[in-house]
């Protein structure tokens, strides 16, 4: 379609179409009048409204919930203090008991400190609280009297300990010397004392028994046997006294009868004092701590009732601020659900006009104008826009036979490109061939010189021994020294020349080889331990160990030469560069199964490591630490090559500073079968 057309049927459109579609909108004139952004920025508007009256609401509604919460929290926390009071209160009198039954310090230390804890943290707290003062006399003055009684208590005790040692273990003691000394006074078994005797000395026994029974235990029972053992005792010494052979017996039996009563004396003394103790348990401890949990109680009573008005104003004011927030939110959402709707469709009705206006541009109708690009608020500067790109897809309808042609124009240049870029990649290939050529040249011509050189020498002196020998001045000496200087000239020849051929061999591995190399099934072991076993006499001049690991049964059918070489060159490379002359070390090589597909070969040692740059430049070609020292820098290159070529694998190094080098080589089981080149492409 042509501009002139087009220009052509807006000419022909009816001068009265777009104030009459204008008129068309459902929406109220006034709003359409409102520019959009004051529109949107009404809602926001009316929105904060409505979150500042709410907020308001809120924030008097939560002062309310908030006292009232207040007093439900002060009722509970007089609570607590109460249940601990209560509960210390009977801790105390349970250590107190416990102390009475199983004395110890640790029990009277406690008892001391819970003590002083209810009276200088509890009772003052509850002191301090409005609701507990009234109570709090009361419970401090029940707290006194149950560590009172406890006093009282401990005194009595000490009584008892008292009355113990001296009324009860001293008179044991004695009566036990004294039946000692009459049985010794009895001669022969047919004494008349002895049955008496026995039997009043297991009366003594039983009732040692019972005492220690009761003192312990408290018991009623062992009382009673106790003062049953000691009258039986007394009830028998007179007869005891009639049987008497001697005076010593006659003496002794006296002395017992006097210990015997003084005994139960005692024992009645020990039961007086634990009646008495018991009975200031009763009366003073167990009292005081019924007195303290009834008045704990009352008050938990009452702390509950007021827990629960405070929880029911709570409840009744939650439910006032719902019933309220509630209506008026529901008010302002119906107010703001309308509002909406018209700003809504202000805007939508003439956005929806100008998407159908859009969509003839981008269906190719191009003959009407934009409708709406008279209007004053942001939707008219949207429909001016658009009318704008009517413009310009009418100018690129225009423009695309003009694009067409540059597009031929573009496609030639890009061929031309191309040709360019084929001719840079075989100049670069060119530029690598010729550093490979500087580094032959520069490494063969050390070896090659240096037997130059000595080739040259060795012709001089043949010459100088011809004129000799033409003058008759040979000499036997000096033949002798023409002949150990040439067998040194030979032998710097020979090594020299082998050293050029070592080279040259080596970059021919480096160049193109397309020649055959044998490939065939073999065991991974087996021909690494071979290749291991050809390097061990050389590393034998060396202080370094190889060591190999490999899992049984890892068959490849791949190219055994290649991976030799590879083995190879790698342990030489380690040896040559990762150790000092002379110095110690180890190489490790690990060989496992990676996955099915593929194994995976390890090697470590424990050298010098590399730097980081070393690093990155290890498999370059010609690149070498030991340029001056008979190094070529092909070895790693010429690894690189054959694992990621011939073998069809890769490669990784990873090493440190004094840390070792570890090479991590992955080849194929199945080595690929495309023919490699001697860099390592497939072709």
């Amino acid at each position: 379609m042509s501009r002139s057309s087009i220009e052509a049927s807006h000419a022909s459109e009816p001068a009265g179409v777009r104030p009459a579609r204008i008129s068309g909108y459902a929406v109220p004139t006034l709003l359409r009048r409102i520019p959009i952004r004051w529109r949107i920025l009404s809602i926001a508007l009316v929105n904060a409204a409505v979150v500042l009256i709410l907020a308001g609401l809120l924030g008097d509604s939560a002062s309310i919930v908030n006292n009232t919460w207040s007093d439900l929290v002060k009722v509970r926390a007089s609570e607590r203090v109460v249940s601990q009071i209560d509960s210390e209160s009977g801790r105390i009198q349970s250590l107190i008991h416990r102390y009475f039954t199983q004395p110890s310090p640790e029990l009277l230390a406690e008892v001391e400190s819970r003590w002083n804890a209810l009276q200088s943290n509890l009772i003052p707290l509850a002191a301090e609280d409005p609701v507990l003062r009234p109570a709090t006399r009361s419970l401090s003055d029940i707290t006194n009297r149950l560590v009172g009684g406890f006093d009282a208590l401990r005194a009595v005790r000490d009584k008892t300990a008292e009355i113990f040692d001296g009324e009860v273990l001293t008179p044991t003691k004695e009566m036990t010397g004294l039946y000692s000394i009459i049985e010794s006074t009895i001669e022969g078994r047919n004494s008349l004392l002895s049955p008496s005797l026995r039997k009043s000395r297991e009366n003594f026994s039983a009732a040692l028994v019972a005492i220690n029974a009761y003192y312990l235990s408290l018991s009623a029972a062992s009382a009673r046997e106790a003062v049953s053992n000691l009258v039986a005792i007394e009830n028998t010494l007179p007869v005891m006294l009639d049987l008497a052979d001697n005076e010593i017996q006659t003496a002794s039996l006296k002395a017992l009868q006097t210990r015997a009563t003084q005994l139960r004396r005692g024992v009645d003394n020990l039961a007086a004092a634990f009646d008495k103790q018991s009975k200031l348990l009763r009366d003073q401890v167990d009292k005081s701590q019924a007195e303290m949990s009834a008045a704990t109680a009352a008050l938990t009573a009452e702390m509950q009732a007021r827990e629960n008005a405070a929880q029911e104003r709570l409840d009744q004011s939650l439910k006032t601020i719902y019933v309220l927030i509630a209506g008026v939110t529901a008010l302002f959402l119906l107010f703001i659900v309308i509002f909406g709707i018209l700003i809504a469709r202000s805007i939508i009705t003439p956005l929806q006009d100008l998407a159908q206006s859009m969509d003839a541009i981008v269906a190719g109708d191009l003959h009407n104008r934009v409708h709406g690009v008279d209007a004053n608020d942001e939707i008219g500067v949207m429909a001016r826009a658009i009318e704008v790109f009517r413009e310009n897809a009418i100018a690129k309808v225009e423009a695309e036979e003009e694009l067409r042609r540059s597009k031929q124009r573009t496609e030639l240049a890009y061929m031309e490109l191309r040709k360019t870029q084929d001719s840079l990649i075989e100049a670069e290939k060119l530029a690598a061939l010729g550093g490979l050529v500087a580094g032959v040249a520069h490494e063969v011509n050390n070896p090659v010189g240096i037997s130059l050189t000595v080739a040259s020498s060795l012709a001089r002196r043949c010459e100088m021994l011809a004129d000799e020998l033409e003058r008759g001045e040979l000499k036997r000496s000096r033949l002798t020294e023409f002949i150990k200087g040439n067998r040194e000239a030979a032998t710097q020849l020979v090594s020299n020349l082998q050293r050029a051929g070592e080279l040259i061999q080596s970059f021919k591995q480096v160049a193109v080889d397309r020649s055959h190399i044998e490939r065939r099934v073999f065991d991974l072991k087996e021909l690494t331990e071979q290749v291991i076993a050809s390097l061990r006499p050389g590393l034998n001049k060396s202080r370094v160990k190889l060591a190999f690991t490999c899992e049984p049964g890892i068959t490849m059918d791949s190219y055994p030469g290649p991976y030799g070489q590879v083995v190879t060159n790698v342990v030489l490379n380690a040896v040559a560069h990762a150790y000092e002359p002379g110095q110690s070390g180890s190489i490790e090589i690990r060989a496992a199964a990676e996955d099915a597909k593929q194994v995976a070969i390890v090697f470590s040692d424990t050298g010098r490591g590399m730097a980081a740059e070393v690093r990155r430049r290890v498999f370059e070609p010609f690149f070498t630490t030991r340029r001056r020292q008979g190094g070529t820098g092909l070895g790693l290159h010429i690894v690189h090559n054959i694992v990621t070529g011939r073998l069809g694998g890769r490669i990784s190094v990873a090493s440190e500073p004094g840390q070792g080098t570890t090479f991590r080589v992955v080849i194929p089981r199945v080595a690929p079968h495309e023919e490699v080149g001697g860099d390592g492409s497939r072709v």
